[in-house]
């Protein structure tokens, strides 16, 4: 096996027997880094150490990923103009805290008939929206809800 030692220098082609010696006249671990090369790779070191700093690096790794939430605002066709307004101010701090937006309206009974008026409404929105967002997903029909997804510029 090939061996690398606890200083990063490497010490050649070793037997196992002559590197296992050499790790406890360290007092350290031998450990096994690459075993599908030719020949195995090696390396002395503490692995209670070796192990923590993995730990801890997936720790720092974890903390700086950002997750993306999709916050969902249902409208109905018939909103009013107020009730609108205050689910837009809504829509917009969701926005500009990095989330993502998805806005259904949704049909009950008769109002199926009329989904322009809910495309009407959505355009609306996403015009309204339009300086601080960009449409990721065009507006479509699942079933009886009318569905625009938004994500913030």
């Amino acid at each position: 096996m090939r061996l690398i030692d606890e200083n990063g220098n490497q010490c050649g082609i070793i037997s196992l027997e002559k590197a296992q010696e050499m790790a406890n006249e360290a007092s350290l671990d031998l450990v096994e880094i690459a075993s599908n090369t030719n020949p195995p790779v090696c390396k002395i070191l503490n692995f209670g150490k070796y192990k923590y700093d993995k730990e801890r690096q997936k720790k720092i790794n974890k903390k700086k990923q950002h997750v993306v939430n999709v916050k969902e605002i249902r409208l109905r066709p018939n909103t009013d103009k107020h009730d609108l307004v205050i689910k837009i101010n809504k829509a917009q701090k969701f926005l500009l805290k990095g989330d993502k937006l998805k806005v259904t309206i949704m049909f009950r009974g008769r109002e199926f008939m009329r989904q322009e008026a809910g495309y009407d409404l959505l355009n609306n929105v996403k015009d309204v929206l339009s300086e601080i967002s960009v449409v990721d997903k065009e507006p479509n029909m699942q079933g009886r809800r009318l569905s625009l997804i938004l994500s913030p510029k």
